[in-house]
C-alpha cells in the first residue's frame, strides 16, 4: 500500500479551478463579510450609528436596534444564498463549534417564511453538557448560552450545497461565567484599554477613541499528501508521527527556507488566500519554513478579538482547501521528529485608529516618553508575570516544540535590540540622553544603491522580541488559539498601566513635575524588572545558568507551568481586573490537565496499536524470512552470514518489551486527581512510547523497504 501510495502521488492530477481573470483581489476581499460598508447600506442611519458606536468606541450595546440588525443580516445573508444561520463560539476544547438552524420557518398551508428575530440575533442556547468546563457545570447541567459579539463581524461560510451566515459569540453558563476563550479575551481587552487610557490622559491626549490590543500572528504549517496521510493511523488521529526514522537528508542545508514555493503548494496557497480576502482575513504574506514541506501565512495587524476569530477560520479554511488539493494541513507543533516545529508567533500591539501604535520608538525613542512609558509597562509585565506566558502557551503538543530549533526556549526573556537596550541602560543609570542611529551599509556593488540599517538586529532565539513597532511572542503554538496569549497579555499589561498610571497620578496630584515624575517611574521600573531583558542566544547552555542567577522562572514542561494558573497572584490580578474569577481559573487548570493526559493516552493508545498490529508483525515476517534463509542454506552447507538477521531480532525484542510496558501502563488506573493523571502520562506513558518508537525506528532502518507499511520521513516530506 505504501508503494502504491508514492506511485499514487506521482500520478495526481491538480483540481482544475476557474476564476475570473478580471476579478480584483479589492472586490473579492470582505465579499461574505457583513461589514460596517454594507450595514449603513442596509441599517436605518440612528441604528447604524448606535452599532458603530459600540464596535469603535466601546459603548454597551442597545438592544433596541437588535431587530433591525438581524432583518438586515437576514436580508443580505439570503441574497448571499445563505439557508441557515450558527452562532459560531469558542469552548475551552481549543477548537470552533456551531449551532445551525435554518432561516425558514413553516406557516400555515404548508408554505414557509423566512424569519430572524433580534432575540436570535442576540442569544441563543447550545447544550453546554458535553464541552469541558472544568467543574463549572455538572454533565447534567445542559444549559449554555451563547451571546452576539456585535464587536466581530458576521461572514457566510460557503459550501457546494448551500451557504451559512456565521456570527461570532461569547459562550457562557447559566450563571454568567465563561465556558469559553471569546468572553475572557473581550473583558481582557476591556481593562487593558481602561488603563492604557489613563496614561494617554496624562500625556494630554482628549477625546480619543477607546486603545484596544492588536495581533498578528503567523501561521506555520506543513502539507502532506493525502495518500501519505491516510496510511498513518498516527498522523489522523494524533496530529503527528509516533514512528520515523530520521531521514538522509532533513533540513540541515538549509535549502528549503524562503525557496521557490512548489507548483502545487502554491496553487493551495492562491486558493486559501482568495478564500481568506472573501472572509475579511488580510493575507499579506507566504514562503517555505526552515523544514521541508513545512510553509507559512501571516496576516496584517487586527484588534486581538478579531485577530483570534480570523485565526480559528483560517486554520478551518486551510484544512478544508488542502483536501481539495489532495494534500492534509498539519497545524501540530511537531508533526515530525527531528525537524522544525511549527509556531504561531503572536505580533502584539495596542493602540486606535487615531493614535496607531503606542509602541513605535521614533528615530529617537530617548526623547518619546510616551513610548517608553508604554514600553517599560511591557518589560514590568513580562518579568512579573514571566510564568502566565509560560502557562499561556503550554500543552502537550507544544511541549515538543519549545526549545528546540527556531522555537525559543521555556525561559521567558525580553529581547529589546541595541539601541533600546541602550536607552534603557542609560535609564538606569539617571537619564536618556542619546539613542542609536540607523545605519548606511555599502554593499560594493556600483549599480545598487546604499541600504539603511536598523540600530539593531532581530533574535530569533527570543521567546519576547522588540521587532520595530511591536513585541513578538515567539512561543505560542501553531495549533493553538491566539486567544489564550492575548487573554494573558492584555491582563498583565492592565496591571502595569494601572500600576503606571497610579504612580504618575499620584505624582501630579502631590505636584511633582511630569517629566521628573516619568524620569523617576522608569528609572524605577528598569531597575526592578529590568532582569528580563536579554539579547543574548537564547539556545545556549550558559544561558540556562545565567537565567537562573537572575531569578528568572525555567517552566520546562507544561506540567511545571499549568500550576501557576491557581496561584494566589494569578487568582488576585485575574480577579482584579474582571478576567476570570477564582472558579473559571480552577476550571481552566483542571481542563488544561484534562487535555494533557487526554492527548497523551490517546497517544500512548495508538503507539500501542500501530506497534502491536503493524510494526512488530511486519518486522517478525521479515526475522522469519531471514531466519528461513539462513537454515536453507545451513542446510546446503553453506556458511551463511548472521548479521542481518541479528541486526533485526535485537530490535524486535527491544520493540516486544517496551510494548508490553506500554501496555501496563496503559492498564495502571491509580490516579486519584487529575494532576496525577497528567504526571502518570507525563512520567510513564511518554517514556514507554518513546522506549517503543526508538526500537521501531531502528526496525525501520533494517527491514526490507518493499515490507515497510508507513510512509516514510523522506516520502511524506519531499514527495509533494
Amino acid at each position: 500500500m505504501r508503494l502504491q501510495a508514492i506511485y499514487n502521488v506521482e500520478a495526481y492530477e491538480p483540481p482544475a479551478f476557474s476564476f475570473d481573470p478580471t476579478e480584483a483581489p479589492g472586490e473579492v476581499f470582505g465579499s461574505n463579510v457583513f461589514t460596517k460598508a454594507e450595514m449603513q447600506l442596509r441599517l436605518p442611519k440612528s441604528v447604524y450609528k448606535s452599532v458603530v458606536a459600540t464596535i469603535e468606541k466601546g459603548a454597551k450595546l442597545d438592544p433596541a436596534v437588535a431587530d433591525a440588525v438581524a432583518a438586515a443580516m437576514k436580508d443580505w445573508a439570503l441574497s448571499r444564498g445563505a439557508t441557515h444561520y450558527a452562532h459560531v463560539f469558542y469552548p475551552m476544547t481549543g477548537f470552533t463549534a456551531e449551532k445551525h438552524d435554518s432561516f425558514l420557518e413553516p406557516v400555515s398551508d404548508g408554505e414557509t417564511l423566512a424569519e430572524f428575530a433580534g432575540k436570535t440575533l442576540i442569544q441563543g442556547e447550545p447544550d453546554a453538557s458535553s464541552f469541558p468546563s472544568g467543574g463549572l457545570r455538572s454533565t447534567f447541567e445542559a444549559r449554555g448560552y451563547t451571546g452576539w459579539d456585535v464587536t466581530s463581524p458576521a461572514y457566510i461560510l460557503e459550501n457546494p450545497n448551500g451557504n451559512t451566515l456565521c456570527i461570532p459569540t461569547v459562550f457562557v453558563s447559566m450563571t454568567g461565567e465563561a465556558l469559553d476563550y471569546k468572553t475572557p479575551l473581550l473583558r481582557s481587552q476591556q481593562a487593558m484599554g481602561t488603563h492604557a487610557e489613563r496614561i494617554l490622559k496624562l500625556f494630554g491626549h482628549k477625546n480619543f477613541e477607546k486603545v484596544v490590543s492588536f495581533c498578528g500572528p503567523e501561521q506555520e504549517y506543513f502539507l502532506v499528501d493525502r495518500h501519505f496521510f491516510l496510511l498513518r493511523p498516527d498522523l489522523i488521529n494524533a496530529g503527528r508521527t509516533l514512528f520515523g526514522a530520521k531521514p538522509p537528508k532533513g533540513q540541515e542545508f538549509d535549502d528549503h527556507y524562503f525557496g521557490a514555493v512548489p507548483d502545487r503548494v502554491l496553487a493551495f496557497m492562491m486558493d486559501t488566500e482568495r478564500e481568506l480576502f472573501k472572509l475579511g482575513i488580510p493575507a499579506k504574506t507566504r514562503h517555505n519554513e526552515v523544514a521541508p514541506a513545512q510553509f507559512e501565512v501571516a496576516p496584517m495587524f487586527e484588534r486581538a478579538n478579531i485577530a483570534s476569530d480570523h485565526q480559528q477560520l483560517l486554520m478551518t479554511v486551510f484544512k478544508n482547501i488542502a483536501k481539495k488539493h489532495g494534500m492534509e494541513c498539519l497545524f501540530h507543533e511537531k508533526p515530525f521528529a527531528g525537524v522544525n516545529g511549527s509556531g504561531k508567533h503572536v505580533n502584539f500591539s495596542m493602540g486606535n485608529s487615531e493614535l496607531g501604535s503606542l509602541l513605535v520608538p521614533g528615530d529617537t525613542p530617548h526623547e518619546n516618553a510616551q513610548f517608553l512609558v508604554f514600553c517599560a509597562a511591557v518589560i514590568r509585565a513580562v518579568h512579573k508575570f514571566a510564568g502566565l506566558l509560560r502557562v499561556s502557551v503550554a500543552s502537550a503538543t507544544n511541549d515538543h516544540r519549545l526549545g528546540a530549533n527556531e522555537a525559543p526556549p521555556a525561559i521567558i526573556s525580553i529581547f529589546l535590540g541595541a539601541q533600546l537596550a541602550d536607552v534603557f541602560e542609560q535609564i538606569a543609570k539617571g537619564a536618556a540622553t542619546s539613542s542609536k542611529g540607523k545605519g548606511v551599509m555599502h554593499i560594493g556593488v556600483d549599480t545598487l544603491p546604499s541600504l539603511p540599517t536598523d540600530p539593531g538586529d532581530r533574535n530569533r532565539t527570543s521567546p519576547f522580541a522588540f521587532t520595530g513597532n511591536r513585541f513578538e511572542f515567539r512561543a505560542p503554538g501553531s495549533g493553538q488559539t491566539v486567544a489564550v496569549p492575548m487573554i494573558i497579555l492584555n491582563t498583565i499589561m492592565a496591571d502595569s498601566f494601572d500600576y503606571m498610571a497610579s504612580a504618575l497620578e499620584e505624582a501630579v496630584a502631590d505636584g511633582e513635575d511630569f517629566d521628573s515624575a516619568v524620569q523617576k517611574l522608569l528609572t524605577e521600573i528598569i531597575t526592578e524588572h529590568g532582569a528580563v531583558v536579554f539579547n543574548g542566544d537564547g539556545y545556549s547552555e550558559n544561558w540556562q545558568i545565567e537565567a537562573a542567577d537572575r531569578g528568572l522562572p525555567n517552566l520546562k514542561t507544561t506540567l511545571d507551568a499549568i500550576p501557576e494558573l491557581i496561584k494566589p497572584d494569578a487568582i488576585e490580578i485575574f480577579e482584579k481586573y474582571g478576567v476570570f474569577n477564582e472558579r473559571e481559573l480552577h476550571s481552566r487548570y483542571e481542563v488544561r490537565l484534562e487535555q494533557y493526559a487526554l492527548t497523551i493516552g490517546v497517544e500512548a493508545k495508538l503507539a500501542l496499536e500501530l506497534g502491536t498490529t503493524v510494526i512488530l508483525p511486519t518486522a517478525v515476517r521479515y526475522q522469519t524470512e531471514l531466519a528461513q534463509n539462513v537454515a536453507a542454506l545451513k542446510a546446503a552447507g553453506v556458511e551463511a552470514d548472521t548479521t542481518l538477521l541479528t541486526a533485526v531480532s535485537g530490535p524486535i525484542a527491544d520493540l516486544t518489551a517496551a510494548l508490553a510496558a506500554l501496555k501496563a501502563g496503559l492498564e495502571d488506573h491509580s490516579a486519584d486527581s487529575a494532576m496525577d493523571e497528567a504526571k502518570q502520562a507525563q512520567e510513564v506513558l511518554l517514556p514507554a512510547m518513546e522506549a517503543v518508537r526508538t526500537a521501531s525506528d531502528t526496525l525501520e532502518t533494517v527491514v526490507a523497504d518493499d515490507l515497510w507499511p508507513l510512509p516514510t520521513y523522506q516520502e511524506m516530506l519531499y514527495i509533494l
